[in-house]
């Protein structure tokens, strides 16, 4: 129900204001590579200026993900460096574990009675 309402209240108005722009600036303009060499241009093509506008736009969130990426890169590096260290305190812990329960089942059949791990009950604290 949010999702829906996000939806209606703000990317619905944010299209009609996208639709009204492009449709605002249909008219067309030239776009030269590169713009003030020579007479003639290598390369012109004539495109909406919508375009333009949507064009630059795209390319910019596309250079901030970039630059964002790049800058996070030693973030990412830490956390898969505690990642791996966490993994081998959790292997090392089992490996204990398991040593501490062949040594209480050594001292088990060493007594002739099984024993159970952990503490002892209330009721049979002295």
């Amino acid at each position: 129900m949010l999702r829906r309402l996000t939806t209606l209240f703000i990317l619905l108005p944010i299209g009609v204001v996208l639709i009204m722009l492009a449709v605002s600036n249909r008219q067309p303009v030239t776009l030269s590579v590169p713009p003030h060499i020579g007479n003639e241009p290598m390369f012109s093509v004539e495109v909406p200026l919508f375009f333009v506008a949507f064009g630059a736009l795209i390319i910019g969130l596309i250079l901030g993900g970039v630059a964002t990426w790049f800058t996070q890169s030693k973030h990412r590096k830490m956390a898969r460096q505690r990642k791996v260290e966490a993994n081998r305190w959790h292997v090392e812990a089992d490996k204990e574990k398991e040593r501490a329960e062949s040594l209480a089942q050594k001292v088990a059949d060493a007594e002739g009675k099984p024993r159970e791990l952990g503490l002892p009950s209330p009721a049979n604290a002295s």
